[in-house]
């Protein structure tokens, strides 16, 4: 057996909840491999929106086995929030879900050194959520983190305490003016770990290998979006790990020679939460459009999204970072109302048309290329079968299928787990 893998292809906000959520029955095991609680997975089902941050989406299917891998970093006050959520929907967490004792956790020091780092930059702001997770990833790479596993050893408090002071000493070097009660803060967090310390931790590499072994089916969940990745985002404007497929080696433990199927994941149009760069942005009726209609705003911030055309030089560029083996379409009930539909298929850069994604794709030097398609007007949150899409909204799939030389074998009309159509099964 091998291990499927599911991330999102654009700048996250893509829909990765509801798609894990809709193909966990096939699978025994969920696993998270990257990413905190800046993420924002939405799954909607019996009338009942449900948004995780940390947990795999699959906790709400009572045989999947539900596992946080070592590439994740954890807010034990944020993880607690989450699981007092949970309690009514008849989950055994004991049972569904494991978290592996290499994940990194975050200290109340972490988010006021976020928070710090932030306000210094001024202008320059990249746009973070606040959650702590650059500067976890830093003691995590700087060799300083606080482990899962550490809560386990007698002297994990003192562990805790020497990297609290020293947050405190780079706090006060960023000379600006954030206000907190530690103590209140501090408090509430060795809380949370006692409440953390009560699950189930795993050496989550070893588990998986056993899992592969002995025939079980396992689909590892990725956070964020590929333009968002450490290394092949839009950098600085990206998160802190590796939200590619080499993340999930990374993050779970598993060699990439047992990777199989690369589901990506992208939106019908394209968004971005945050500061950065957007070729495709747009600034008028049309965007204001997809902003409203597809209620395009942060499921962990809450921030409105930028919206825009579909870009599909970034759109090819994540399919070919990834090795994407099929594609999932979200939201195209959205797009339902436009006359004209735009893509960009180019970029004018630098005095030259180019079909790849350049070093920088800053607005001063580039311009997108569009083609242009004609729109649909039905609306498709009813559509049960691929047969009852629109011919134009079939002959804009067959001109993305063309492009990015991927199948798109799943189609999203809606935001509920049954307004999912499938194609060419």
């Amino acid at each position: 057996m091998r291990v499927d893998l599911l991330l999102g292809l654009q700048w996250g906000d893509e829909g990765k909840g509801k798609i894990v959520d809709v193909l966990t029955e096939g699978y025994d095991i969920i696993a998270r491999f990257q990413g905190g609680p800046n993420a924002g997975h939405t799954l909607e089902f019996d009338g009942i929106k449900h948004v995780l941050h940390t947990i795999p989406s699959g906790i709400f299917h009572k045989n999947a086995v539900n596992l946080v891998g070592n590439g994740v970093v954890i807010d034990p006050v944020i993880f607690r929030r989450e699981l007092e959520k949970l309690r009514g929907f008849d989950i055994d967490i004991e049972k569904s879900l494991l978290i592996s004792r290499k994940a990194h956790l975050i200290l109340p020091t972490h988010r006021l050194l976020d928070a710090a780092s932030e306000a210094a930059k001024g202008k320059a702001k990249i746009g973070s959520t606040l959650k702590g997770i650059g500067p976890a990833y830093m003691d995590k790479t700087g060799r300083n983190g606080l482990r899962v596993g550490d809560l386990e050893l007698p002297d994990w408090k003192e562990k805790y305490r020497a990297l609290s002071e020293k947050h405190q000493a780079m706090i006060h070097f960023y000379n600006v003016d954030i206000e907190y009660n530690l103590q209140e803060l501090e408090a509430e967090f060795l809380s949370a770990v006692e409440h953390l310390r009560e699950l189930r931790f795993i050496d989550s590499e070893e588990y998986l290998y056993q899992a592969l072994k002995s025939g079980k089916k396992i689909l590892a969940e990725g956070a964020q979006g590929s333009l968002l990745d450490i290394d092949f985002g839009t950098y600085p404007f990206v998160t802190s790990s590796n939200t590619t497929a080499a993340g999930a080696c990374t993050g779970l433990g598993i060699a990439p020679g047992n990777i199989g199927e690369v589901y990506g994941i992208f939106k019908a149009y394209t968004t971005r939460v945050g500061s950065g760069p957007f070729p495709t942005e747009l600034f008028d009726e049309d965007g204001a459009t997809m902003g409203r209609v597809g209620n395009e705003f942060g499921a962990t911030t809450g921030r409105p999204r930028r919206c825009g055309w579909l870009d599909l030089v970034a759109l090819k560029y994540a399919v070919r970072v990834n090795g994407v083996t099929q594609l999932m379409m979200m939201k195209a009930d959205v797009l339902s109302g436009f006359e004209r539909i735009k893509v960009c298929t180019a970029y004018h850069y630098q005095g030259k048309q180019i079909g790849h994604l350049p070093y920088s794709i800053e607005a001063r030097y580039l311009t997108p290329v569009y083609a242009e398609l004609p729109g649909w007007n039905e609306d498709l949150t009813g559509m049960t079968r691929a047969s009852q899409l629109p011919e134009a909204l079939e002959q804009y799939i067959l001109f993305l299928e063309k492009e990015l030389e991927v199948p798109i074998r799943i189609v999203s009309v809606g935001p509920d787990r049954t307004q999912t159509i499938h194609r060419n099964p």
